[in-house]
């Protein structure tokens, strides 16, 4: 299908988002000449030399051209490749999570689809992260593209973020190994892996104008650790700035981001491309360092004004041949010259193995009460599986890095599978299916069992109208029956966006700018008592009961107007809705139709399919309630941790009827759990698992698999109860968010706040049990032997090791993630822990081994602003290992002189 953005929508697509189906151009690429018309040709040379005699021979034309990004409103988005030359186009695929195929003449657009990379981080593995960029680089390249955008390297800020499933987490150590081993795995094959987003792209919300303003020490010491750990240990090839500002300079024009931190501090060799549609100048952000420009309507600003830039002398020659040369010699660097991408069938049965292997050593054990995990078949009759998705096979992080998988597992297939055929597994949703409505703000949707689209009709849901006014006028473009009234359109109801919620009904993108909307029917209440109704809007919302205004939602922001009424069980209320996108701010950035008709209801209030979920559960042995989060890249974040759409009552419902209640949560965020962690046996965060999301599960939750994940990121107890709870630091002030958190980001900042969490960082159980004993920690000379005078790297690092002994002491082979934390520095402002390496161990029964863990010298160090460089204090430093940041098992120190 072939579509066109709205106007206002066009430049919001980013190029990690790329709505428009993102593919490939032709290669353009002509066969491997070494003959002396084409030297550069000549494999025998460097890379620089090719460049060198590559760029001689190009005209200024050709250059820009080279340098000017294209789009095809069905294919995605290239560069122009050079015939003449023998230069391939940059075909690029969209990331982070496997590839994303948008042509449909390549494979019928499948690709494995991975675990969401916060997922990845889970597992503490850089092996495992060698091996996920391994796959996404092979699969790249035999699906014609040379360039993967990906991996996605925004600090997990805070645990709200719609986009942090993207994220390898919330601390700049664990996010910098696992995000070099991915891109060493990569660019394994003739790929360029790309950096994203340079820099301070932490928010959904105004993500496209958003004033980010950190301090230099938070930058350099949180948010660039990991870009420069690609650029000095993975020799990344590209980099992609974001749509925020940085100090109130857009980031892809912004000279001390791009030129003084990137390109002159970190040393990057590679390019800079803008995110889709990012680059608002032509002179100021080619000036600034922006080497390539991404297409992208109404900010494409080079092609012919970058030509006349040139030859007015405001940008000059050299920064154009600069901007090629980079291009140019990762090009060759890579391979992309000698080894042209292809189309080759992937191996999906293969490929998918991994994807699952992947996928189980990413899930963290969270509760595990009485042994209630691992499930034993032999030992059960029946399985009740309960979920609004537990049958879907498509639970994932929505927008740019949504991949259509090679094919799909649901948890209920893979439950059903390894129980075997002696044991009953049966199924039941519980609520309504997951939907991008669940992003906004608010208590959660009207069950649809309760609505009636007429006051004497059986059919549930409401009727509904739309026009493509904000009026109501005329006749309505749109006539049919929805299931709720929990919509979020505009930014998410294109392809991919709205894919990974296959049980909600699609609607024509017409709606997805201005319009309006009636919905009328008839609501009943499942028993009698105080019900409170609400309307959730960005646009004025008004509901009608019985044909009273009951709720008149001006929703000129986003907002929840609330009415409490007394329902009798049973008993129809007639129910109009209409509904207006006419916010100055949907307006302004082109958002559509947000809007939901919500409910708290009494403690003793069920509604018909949730009973169902609960006498399912009550007749069987056991019961799974599958939970999952809809997150995607957007226009906003969440601004509840709460499960959406009523999964939290649902569990507690169930809970109350089977006391071997097991929870998986598929999310690719935190969600808040105190109002029924202590009502069930087992939690098991399973995060978006993939395309094997389904086999993966179920062999956790069997024990073919011992779980050995840890969290990533801290999980707080509510949205309340974090380090970000000021208004200006998110979602910002007057278009400002300030970053006041400052150094003390994840789980630095619940712990300076002494701040109680659900589930600390670095958490996670497992089937067996380790000890931990005799701690060594020492420092090392320059030539590596130990000694007491110089505990530093010739560089002036420190230089610190720890050493213990790790024992198995349970009855199954297992694997523990051993974290070492550095204690505060002496004499400077810093975190009471801050982790300074890890090592993952897998031990049989009985086994011990002894574990070396050479130590972050950064976490021994700090940013001083004045000196504008890193530096070490002297003093004592404690030092902290355990298997998670609140779960200390031995303590030594270390001196620094």
């Amino acid at each position: 299908m072939k579509f066109k953005l709205p106007k206002r929508i066009a430049f919001h697509v980013s190029a990690t988002a790329v709505m428009l189906a993102m593919i490939t151009a032709p290669l353009n690429v002509m066969a491997a000449d070494s003959s002396s018309d084409r030297p550069w040709m000549n494999k025998s040379l460097s890379a620089d030399q090719r460049t060198e005699l590559l760029l001689k021979e190009m005209t200024l034309d050709e250059k820009i051209d080279f340098v000017t990004g294209k789009v095809n409103n069905y294919y995605g988005f290239y560069n122009n490749g050079n015939d003449r030359l023998g230069i391939p186009a940059l075909q690029m695929a969209d990331g982070p999570a496997g590839v994303r195929i948008a042509n449909p003449d390549v494979q019928d657009k499948k690709s494995t689809a991975l675990p969401a990379p916060i997922a990845l981080a889970a597992t503490w593995d850089t092996k495992a992260a060698s091996e996920y960029g391994g796959l996404i680089g092979n699969e790249a390249w035999n699906t014609t593209h040379n360039v993967v955008l990906g991996p996605g390297m925004d600090i997990a800020r805070f645990p709200w973020g719609e986009r942090n499933f993207e994220s390898l987490g919330e601390d700049p150590l664990l996010q910098s190994k696992m995000a070099v081993d991915y891109i060493k795995g990569i660019q394994k094959s003739p790929v360029i892996a790309t950096a994203k987003h340079f820099i301070l792209n932490n928010q959904e919300t105004q993500r496209f104008t958003i004033d980010a303003q950190a301090s230099e020490r938070a930058l350099q010491e949180i948010y660039l650790r990991p870009f420069d750990a690609a650029v000095n240990e993975a020799d990344i090839g590209a980099a992609m700035c974001s749509f925020n500002q940085v100090d109130g300079i857009p980031a892809c024009q912004s000279a001390a981001m791009m030129n003084d931190i990137l390109k002159k501090q970190m040393g990057f060799k590679g390019f800079v491309m803008s995110d889709y549609g990012a680059n608002m100048s032509t002179v100021e952000s080619a000036n600034a360092g922006l080497d390539l420009e991404t297409p992208g309507e109404p900010f494409g600003k080079w092609g012919k004004n970058l030509l006349t830039a040139v030859q007015d002398g405001k940008v000059s020659e050299e920064r154009l041949n600069d901007m090629v040369s980079r291009m140019l010699d990762q090009m060759f660097a890579k391979g992309l010259f000698d080894k042209p991408a292809q189309n080759k069938q992937i191996p999906a049965a293969e490929h998918g193995e991994t994807a699952r292997e992947l996928a189980e050593e990413g899930m963290v054990l969270l509760k595990n009460d009485n042994a209630q995990l691992p499930l034993k078949a032999g030992s059960l009759k029946s399985i009740a599986v309960i979920g609004p998705d537990a049958d879907n096979s498509s639970a994932a992080g929505g927008g740019s890095s949504l991949v259509n998988p090679t094919y799909t597992v649901s948890p209920l297939e893979g439950i059903k599978k390894r129980a075997g055929k002696n044991v009953t597994v049966q199924y039941e949703a519980g609520t309504d299916p997951i939907q991008a409505g669940d992003i906004l703000p608010g208590p959660s949707a009207v069950p649809s069992d309760l609505l009636t689209t007429s006051a004497d009709s059986d059919e549930n849901g409401l009727h509904a109208e739309y026009w493509t006014n904000t009026s109501l006028e005329g006749t309505p473009s749109l006539e049919r029956t929805d299931k709720q009234v929990d919509t979020n359109y505009g930014f998410y109801n294109y392809e991919g966006f709205n894919a990974s919620s296959p049980k909600v009904q699609s609607t024509p993108t017409t709606f997805n700018g201005k319009m309006s909307a009636r919905w009328t029917g008839a609501i009943s209440a499942p028993s009698t008592g105080d019900y409170t109704l609400t309307l959730t809007s960005l646009g004025s919302g008004k509901l009608y009961l019985d044909d009273k205004l009951l709720i008149d939602n001006q929703g000129t922001s986003m907002s929840t107007t609330k009415a409490q009424v007394n329902l009798k069980a049973g008993e129809k209320h007639t129910v109009k809705i209409e509904y207006r996108t006419d916010s100055p701010q949907q307006e302004r950035n082109g958002y559509g139709m947000q809007v939901r008709f919500g409910w708290e209801a009494p403690d003793h209030a069920v509604d018909a399919n949730m009973q169902k979920a609960i006498d399912l559960a009550k007749k069987s042995d056991v019961a799974v309630v599958v939970t999952r989060t809809y997150d995607s890249e957007g226009n906003t974040d969440t601004s509840t941790l709460d499960l959406p759409n009523n999964q939290d009552t649902l569990i507690r419902k169930v809970a109350e009827v089977n006391p071997h209640t097991i929870v998986v949560n598929m999310s690719g965020r935190p969600v808040q759990m105190n109002t029924w962690d202590k009502d069930v046996k087992g939690i098991v965060q399973a995060w978006f698992a993939g395309q094997e999301q389904g086999n993966a599960i179920a062999r956790v939750l069997f024990g073919d698999v011992n779980p050995s994940g840890k969290l990533p990121v801290t999980f707080p107890v509510d949205e309340n109860t974090t380090p970000v709870t000021d208004e200006a630091q998110f979602p910002g002030k007057d278009g400002v968010s300030k970053y006041n958190d400052d150094i003390y980001v994840g789980y630095k900042g619940y712990d300076k706040a002494g701040l109680e969490v659900e589930y600390p960082f670095g958490y996670g159980l497992s089937y067996t049990t380790f000890d931990y004993r005799n701690l060594k920690v020492q420092a090392k000379n320059n030539n590596g032997s130990h000694g007491k005078g110089n505990n530093k790297k010739a560089n002036g690092e420190p230089n610190v090791q720890v050493d213990l002994n790790l024992r198995n002491t349970g009855k199954v082979t297992g694997s523990e993630v051993v974290q070492v934390y550095a204690g505060k520095l002496p004499g400077v402002e810093s975190a009471s822990k801050n982790l300074a390496g890890f090592a993952k161990v897998e031990l049989k029964p009985g086994k011990q081994q002894r574990v070396s863990i050479q130590l972050d010298p950064k976490a021994f160090s700090y940013w001083d602003e004045k000196q504008d460089k890193w530096v070490t204090p002297s003093g004592k430093v404690a030092v902290y290992v355990g298997s998670s940041s609140r779960d200390v098992k031995l303590q030594g120190s270390v001196t620094l002189p």
